[in-house]
């Protein structure tokens, strides 16, 4: 059974966390673009079999959970892999963003084979490209260097970015996110598509079959008595 954890990152009302209001009216949360990147992730799963996924944040986003909890929950688990969904800033309003991938700062082969993977796959489904010197980030993050497992955080665009924050407020962009991530789970993973169920069935109940129409008429009118359905077909002969 392969263990997936998916945490979307901060929580729904983190301070600061947030679109740029001149550029989106809404002010939309992290945590909201987060989530429904990582609700999309579970769907999208749903159509494979074996694994086991938790989320390690609060699914509400009512909860601040902190970073260690996270960390502990997905340790506990004994997850294969661990991605952290966030949004970036930096911009100051400006042009340019893009999609970056971070893993602590001294890592496995396997956790960076994760991190181009998910990255290459990312650019591919989205075209977030941006203009990050480092799009293929180290850095002391406590998500990244504390999990026991490889671990991705993934910074998918800018909030504060003219270029970015139209593009990633669709929710076509978050079908493509979670598709490209999806898609890198399943080939890491081995995981195989669930079959296809057989169609349902009916089952008829046929009574009797007559020569004589008033002998049919007659049971039907006697199945009818009895609280039954009944109802009378005319067949041709040969």
């Amino acid at each position: 059974m392969y263990k997936i954890a998916i945490t979307a990152g901060h929580y729904r009302y983190t301070s600061g966390k947030r679109c740029l209001k001149k550029l989106d009216k809404n002010e939309t949360r992290e945590w909201v673009l987060n989530d429904r990147i990582a609700d999309k992730i579970e769907q999208l799963l749903k159509g494979y079999e074996g694994y086991s996924l938790i989320r390690t944040d609060d699914t509400t986003g009512e909860t601040a959970v902190e970073v260690k909890d996270r960390v502990k929950k997905a340790n506990d688990f004994g997850a294969d892999i661990y991605i952290s969904i966030h949004h970036n800033a930096g911009v100051l309003g400006g042009k340019g963003g893009g999609i970056v991938a971070y893993t602590y700062t001294k890592v496995s082969a396997q956790t960076t084979e994760w991190q181009k993977e998910l990255y290459d796959a990312l650019i591919k489904h989205t075209g977030l490209k941006g203009n990050r010197a480092t799009p293929l980030a180290k850095s002391n993050l406590q998500e990244c260097r504390e999990t026991k497992m490889p671990a991705v955080l993934l910074e998918l665009g800018f909030m504060d970015s003219q270029t970015d924050v139209p593009i990633i407020l669709t929710e076509d962009y978050a079908e493509a996110c979670a598709t490209a991530i999806c898609e890198v789970i399943v080939k890491r993973s081995g995981l195989k598509k669930k079959s296809v169920e057989d169609k349902r069935s009916l089952y008829r109940v046929q009574v009797g079959a007559f020569y004589v129409k008033s002998n049919a008429e007659a049971l039907a009118k006697e199945l009818k008595a009895k609280g039954y359905s009944a109802t009378i077909k005319e067949e041709a002969v040969k």
